[in-house]
C-alpha cells in the first residue's frame, strides 16, 4: 500500500508510517523541520516538506496523488492556540478530504478521540475547545462520499503496546498504547471492507488482527 499521512512525526502517526515501512508498505508525509525528516527516514519512512494549514488542497492533492489511502492523525489538542486547534483539528480533516477526492483517493481514515474523554475530570475550555472541533471534523467527514474510517481510540499511553485490544462501534474509555493505536489502524487499512464506520478502541483482550477480522466479518 501507498499511505500519506498527516501527523506522520506525531505519536500515532510515526507508529503507523514505522509499521507500514517495516511490513514493505510506502508511506509518507508532511514534515515542517528537517530533524523529523531525518528520524522517520532512519526508519524508511519518506517525507515530503509542507503543512496542512498552509498548502491549498491543490497542493495537498498532488503531495498525495497515487495513494492507496490516507491517515489524519495529526492534532494541536489545545497546546497551541484555539486558533491552532480550530485549523488543524477543527478544519484539518475536510481539507485533506477534499484533497483525496481531487486526486482520487477514496480509502480516508480519521484519528479521533471518545466524546467522553476525560468527562470526569474538570478540563480547561482549551481542551473542551479542543473536543468540540474534533466533533466538528468528524461531522464534515462522513457526508463526503470517501471510504472513510473513523477510529476512536481511548487515552493514549506511551507504554510499550501488548498487540491486543477492545474493538468495536461502543467502548467504555479507558486507556490504550500508541503502540497499539498504529497497529491497529495498520489493520484496518487492509480491511477494505470496514468502511464508513466509526470504531473505538481501547486496550484489550483480542489480539489486533482478530478484532479486525470479527468486526469485519461481523459487517459483511
Amino acid at each position: 500500500m501507498k499511505v500519506f499521512l498527516i501527523g506522520v512525526a506525531g505519536g500515532v502517526g510515526r507508529r503507523v508510517a514505522e509499521q507500514l515501512a517495516k511490513a514493505g508498505d510506502e508511506p509518507t508525509g508532511l514534515v515542517r523541520r528537517p530533524e523529523q525528516a531525518a528520524a522517520l527516514a532512519a526508519s524508511g519512512v519518506q517525507t515530503a516538506a509542507g503543512d496542512l494549514v498552509s498548502m491549498s488542497v491543490d497542493e495537498l492533492a498532488e503531495a498525495m496523488r497515487g495513494s492507496d489511502a490516507v491517515v489524519f492523525s495529526a492534532g494541536a489538542g489545545g497546546r497551541d492556540s484555539d486558533d491552532a486547534t480550530t485549523r488543524v483539528d477543527g478544519d484539518g480533516p475536510g481539507k485533506l478530504a477534499a484533497a483525496a477526492k481531487l486526486a482520487g483517493v477514496r480509502r480516508f481514515v480519521l484519528v479521533s478521540v471518545f466524546p467522553e474523554a476525560w468527562r470526569e475530570r474538570r478540563m480547561d475550555a482549551a481542551f473542551e475547545r479542543y473536543m468540540v472541533q474534533k466533533k466538528k471534523a468528524e461531522t464534515h467527514l462522513v457526508l463526503t462520499g470517501l471510504d472513510w474510517l473513523i477510529v476512536r481510540p481511548s487515552a493514549l499511553t506511551n507504554e510499550p503496546g501488548t498487540g491486543r485490544v477492545d474493538l468495536g462501534l461502543a467502548k467504555t474509555h479507558t486507556e490504550i498504547a500508541r503502540d497499539d493505536v498504529a497497529a491497529t489502524i495498520v489493520a484496518l487499512l487492509r480491511a477494505p471492507h470496514l468502511k464508513r464506520l466509526i470504531l473505538e478502541v481501547t486496550g484489550g483482550p483480542t489480539p489486533i488482527a482478530d478484532a479486525v477480522e470479527a468486526m469485519d466479518g461481523a459487517l459483511r
